[in-house]
């Protein structure tokens, strides 16, 4: 489906879905939302599968950083694991969202973007509540993904989630992949995305220079 095509004349879209599923043959909801997404103009949508890309987990920053330079918004597509994201995306985020360039003194190539999350859990949406066996309302996990963009400078968009995607029906994912597509296919429309009037970008966080060592100390 070409996921992640390096073509040197590779068009650089405004949409940028960045999906890891560690086991995608035996995805049901990330799967689905990456075919439908993939099946948008490549010139409005680009989707970036990981676990393909890297599958000896070596991250190509520079050209990730280039994508990311021209999106206008950012999708981070993965299944909910242990109540955080799959390991190697949070390896992308580690190098790719590098000191000095997505935060930092001089760190402003993700300003005025938008960050947007479409999950899927496994356990369905009762559980998480105060009473059920997760503990929390999802919200609660949500943060460091919410603080992320305030430290880089990013408009955090409510997040699209499927609960009980291992209960899921077929017509309920794909009634999930189109309304996902369709929301991709009309970025930044406010007919499409009317969060866009209605959220006040978080307070700009700024990370001091003398926050961090200089480089080789330690």
């Amino acid at each position: 489906m070409g996921y992640g095509s390096e073509a040197l004349d590779r068009i650089l879209a405004p949409v940028l879905v960045i999906a890891a599923h560690p086991q995608l043959d035996h995805s049901r909801v990330t799967r689905a939302l990456m075919e439908a997404a993939a099946r948008l103009p490549a010139a409005q949508v680009e989707v970036r599968d990981l676990y393909a890309l890297y599958p000896d987990y070596l991250i190509d920053v520079a050209t990730e950083q280039q994508r990311l330079a021209a999106a206008e918004l950012l999708v981070w597509l993965h299944p909910v694991h242990w109540y955080s994201m799959p390991p190697l995306l949070k390896l992308w985020l580690d190098e790719v969202f590098s000191f000095g360039w997505a935060y930092g003194p001089g760190g402003r190539a993700l300003e005025g973007k938008a960050l947007w999350l479409a999950a899927s859990t496994g356990g369905p949406e009762a559980s998480y509540r105060p009473d059920g066996y997760n503990r929390y309302f999802f919200d609660a996990f949500l943060h460091p993904c919410e603080q992320t963009a305030a430290l880089t400078h990013m408009r955090w968009l409510p997040p699209l989630v499927l609960h009980g995607a291992h209960q899921a029906g077929d017509d309920e994912i794909a009634a999930h992949a189109e309304l996902f597509a369709a929301r991709l296919a009309s970025w930044p429309s406010a007919a499409g995305w009317p969060e866009l009037a209605d959220d006040e970008p978080a307070p700009p966080c700024e990370v001091p220079a003398d926050a961090r060592p200089a480089a080789g100390a330690g």
